[in-house]
């Protein structure tokens, strides 16, 4: 392994070559607080300042480890007017930013902070570690690669199918956040433009009670889910039937996995991209 100090040595000269200050994303634990690197806490220590998603959250974790980096607020409702304070910051010392678990932009603010700091002139790198989409995913006994990872879904009903239906074709794992309150009408929302796929819902990650349940689209809307911790919805990819069936065909074919006759019709006008009106006529005709 004698590459590893003259690989580092590349990586120290690349990440400090214009003699910048450095924006640090640093990785924190989804739940277990052992799930933290050497190097992540050594940064948090040695920078001057820290942004962080909610300061009471991350005060527990760097209380932990006797980290006494003072503590800024950066979350989603103030992520636009603190670009300018955090390219203020940089131009004395380096920072980071965290969020309240897992990796910093990441379904949490992080983006057009970085965006800033890199059309600044300043340097961004990021200190890898916990990740609960990959640690659910890994777990989860679905296909690993592909997958795609879509975060979390928007409220309103109609965009959220908009976007369901776009990834409808892939062949591929999708990886859904939600929370514990959502997850009901959100797995309902799943079946409703999918059908009856595999489906895998883990929770509470590295804690004492983290869950997984493996099971399909079709089980998972009877059962009662807790209303604790947020979800890592998994749902198996797309098997294409439609192209190679006729209307009639396909309804008999998805009524015996989804048995909602509604449900049926939307799904087939859907996948084949025509009116309901018109499955309903054939389906009608046929009968």
């Amino acid at each position: 392994m004698g590459w590893l100090p003259t690989l580092k040595g590349l990586i120290m000269q690349q990440t400090f070559k214009n003699n910048v200050n450095t924006l640090y994303l640093v990785s924190t634990p989804i739940g277990n607080l052992e799930d933290i690197t050497f190097r992540a806490i050594n940064i948090l220590k040695e920078v001057s300042l820290i942004y962080a998603e909610d300061t009471r959250t991350s005060s527990i974790l760097l209380k932990h480890y006797s980290i006494n980096t003072p503590l800024k607020s950066y979350f989603e409702h103030n992520k636009m007017s603190k670009i300018d304070d955090v390219l203020n910051s940089l131009k004395d010392n380096d920072i980071a930013l965290i969020s309240d678990a897992g990796m910093p932009g990441i379904s949490d603010p992080g983006l057009e902070l970085v965006k800033a700091v890199i059309d600044a002139g300043f340097n961004v790198t990021t200190i890898p570690g916990p990740s609960a989409s990959l640690t659910a995913l890994t777990s989860s006994g679905l296909l690993i690669q592909p997958h795609l990872f879509i975060g979390f879904l928007p409220r309103k009903k109609g965009k959220a199918i908009e976007v369901l239906t776009n990834y409808q074709k892939l062949e591929t794992t999708l990886i859904i956040y939600e929370s514990p309150h959502r997850v009901g009408d959100t797995l309902k929302l799943l079946y409703e433009v999918y059908g009856n796929r595999d489906v895998v819902l883990a929770r509470e990650l590295t804690k004492v009670f983290e869950t997984f349940i493996r099971t399909d689209l079709k089980t998972a809307i009877t059962m009662d889910h807790i209303n604790k911790g947020e979800y890592v919805i998994m749902v198996s990819g797309n098997i294409d039937q439609s192209s190679n069936y006729s209307i009639k065909e396909l309804y008999d074919l998805y009524i015996n996995e989804m048995s909602d006759e509604k449900l049926v019709l939307k799904r087939i006008a859907r996948e084949l991209k025509i009116p309901k009106s018109d499955v309903y006529k054939e389906i009608k005709i046929d009968k």
